[in-house]
C-alpha cells in the first residue's frame, strides 16, 4: 500500500467527522429544546443526611383516620378509586376480577371473599377491616402485609386515604358508623 492510499484513507476518515460535526451544528440551529421550569420526575431525597450517611428518617405522622374522616368526599374517593378499578370491582354481589370484589369491605372480615385466592400475607392479617388498618393498608400495602400480591404502591396523600375509605364506606347496605 502507498502513501497514496493511505492519504485517501484518511481523508475520507476525516470527511465524515466534519460531515457528522456539521449536521451536528445544523440540527443545534433548527431545534432549540426547552428547558423545563421543574424536573419531570420529582425525586423525594431527604434535604440533609445525619453523620455517618444514614439517610434522615424525618417523616411526618399522619393525622388521625377519625379527623380525616369527618371531612372525607365521597365524591373525591371514587375519583381515587379509578386506581383500583382495573384490580377491584364495587357491584353488590360482584364478581372478583385481579383483586377481591370491595362492596362492604369497611367492616368486613379481611379475606372476606370466598373463593378469592388471597395471599398468604394477607390471610395472616386476620380480624376486620376497620377504619384504621385500611388507613394504613392504603398508605403502604407491602408494609402493611409483607408478601401480598397487591401491586399498588400505597398512597401518600392522607387525604386520599379518608375519601377513598369514605368512598368504600358507602358501598355498603348499611355502613359502619364513623368512629368518634
Amino acid at each position: 500500500m502507498n502513501s497514496f492510499e493511505l492519504n485517501k484513507i484518511a481523508g475520507a476518515v476525516l470527511f465524515c467527522l466534519l460531515i457528522i460535526m456539521g449536521v451536528s451544528q445544523v440540527g443545534n440551529m433548527l431545534i432549540h429544546p426547552k428547558k423545563l421550569a421543574e424536573a419531570a420526575y420529582k425525586i423525594d431525597v431527604p434535604e440533609e443526611a445525619p453523620a455517618g450517611g444514614a439517610p434522615a428518617a424525618v417523616q411526618e405522622e399522619d393525622p388521625p383516620i377519625a379527623t380525616l374522616l369527618a371531612s372525607a368526599n365521597v365524591d373525591a374517593g371514587k375519583k381515587a378509586f379509578g386506581k383500583c378499578a382495573s384490580c377491584h370491582g364495587v357491584e353488590k354481589g360482584g364478581p372478583a376480577k385481579v383483586g377481591p370484589n370491595l362492596y362492604n369491605v369497611v367492616g368486613g372480615p379481611k379475606a372476606h371473599m370466598a373463593g378469592f385466592a388471597y395471599s398468604d400475607a394477607i390471610k395472616k392479617t386476620e380480624g376486620e377491616w376497620t377504619y384504621e388498618n385500611l388507613y394504613h393498608f392504603l398508605k403502604n400495602p407491602k408494609a402493611y402485609a409483607p408478601g401480598t400480591k397487591m401491586s399498588f404502591a400505597g398512597s401518600k396523600s392522607a387525604k386520599e386515604r379518608a375519601d377513598l375509605i369514605a368512598y368504600l364506606r358507602s358501598l355498603s347496605d348499611s355502613p359502619k358508623p364513623l368512629p368518634n
